[in-house]
């Protein structure tokens, strides 16, 4: 046995594999939640059930670091022996230790001078962002942006929707952002469909999904209309138009399928967007847009988030 553990068996997993590690030789792959016994054909355990003696290495995929550090720690796990594949990175502020400028300077007057800290200085018209600081935590730059474009699509007609939902962590915030909204929620619930051709992670990795399991991260599950099956055919019924649309699909030609079906559907100021188009590893999303874009002309907008963001415009 190798000794090599993996903790998650979401799609940082799968893309840990993709990357080169084969999973023989994974001992086991570890996970809080874990949605079957096995994944890519090892075994899944539960954090106490794993042989610490054994753990020569922890492989850390999930997003949730300062979480599994403190459960790695609580086992007996040494530091050295894990490694964080995602948020990796630590902000520390050189302000920590003054403690006594609240004191003398008012709490009202400190927060004015010191923004709230992420990745980057919290940008002012988000110094009392509504989304909480462990959603932001994730990728900020994506999130900070999606509270501020829910903030102009505020302005355009239309329900909201998501193409692509996997376990419903952007949708929730889309629905936490616009509470009063329709949030239409695409995804076969059952991986993605063979015309996509995924490889075998990428596909065990999206099937962990439920409609049952989407509903319990949503804030307002009420204003969720769920439709399962494989797009477009799940949406043959819908006849809403849309002020801000999430398209998340990872390949050409579902990313395209979407294209095609929602830019119509946008009202005038609104927007749609397309995840992973700045993604060395998902190219078909690029090549996506540009396809469509010999068809459509498209304003688009670009943000350095974690994998690309891209945001189309519908101009007035």
């Amino acid at each position: 046995m190798t000794g090599i553990y993996v903790w998650g068996t979401g799609c940082g997993a799968s893309e840990l594999v993709e990357q080169g590690l084969q999973p023989e030789r994974i001992a086991a792959f570890v996970d809080n939640t874990p949605f079957g016994k096995n994944f890519l054909g090892r075994p899944v355990l539960l954090p106490g059930q794993l042989s610490v003696e054994r753990c020569r290495l922890m492989i850390v995929t999930s997003r949730q670091a300062e979480q599994i550090a403190r459960q790695c720690r609580n086992l007996g796990i040494p530091r050295e022996r894990i490694l964080f594949l995602k948020d990796s990175w630590e902000i520390r502020d050189r302000n920590q230790l003054c403690q006594d400028a609240a004191d003398l300077l008012g709490q009202a007057l400190l927060e004015k001078l010191l923004p709230r800290q992420q990745v980057i200085a919290c940008p002012g018209q988000l110094r009392h962002s509504r989304l909480p600081d462990a959603w932001l935590a994730g990728d900020y730059v994506r999130l900070a942006s999606l509270e501020l474009l829910c903030r102009q699509a505020t302005q355009v007609s239309g329900a909201a929707a998501e193409l692509g939902v996997y376990k419903g962590m952007f949708a929730r915030c889309i629905n936490f952002l616009m509470p009063e909204r329709k949030l239409y929620l695409f995804d076969s619930f059952s991986g993605f469909a063979p015309k996509d051709a995924p490889t075998d992670g990428i596909q065990q990795a999206h099937k962990q999904t439920t409609v049952e399991g989407v509903k319990a991260v949503l804030p307002f599950p009420d204003q969720a209309v769920i439709c399962p099956g494989f797009f477009p055919d799940s949406a043959r019924e819908v006849e809403e138009g849309f002020c801000l649309v999430s398209l998340d699909v990872d390949f050409f030609a579902s990313t395209l399928e979407g294209l095609r079906w929602f830019w119509p559907r946008i009202h005038a100021g609104g927007f749609l967007l397309l995840h992973d188009w700045g993604n060395p590893a998902l190219p078909g999303v690029a090549q996506a847009l540009e396809c469509y874009r010999q068809e459509q002309a498209i304003p688009v907008v670009p943000i350095p988030d974690r994998n690309g963001t891209l945001v189309l415009c519908k101009v007035k």
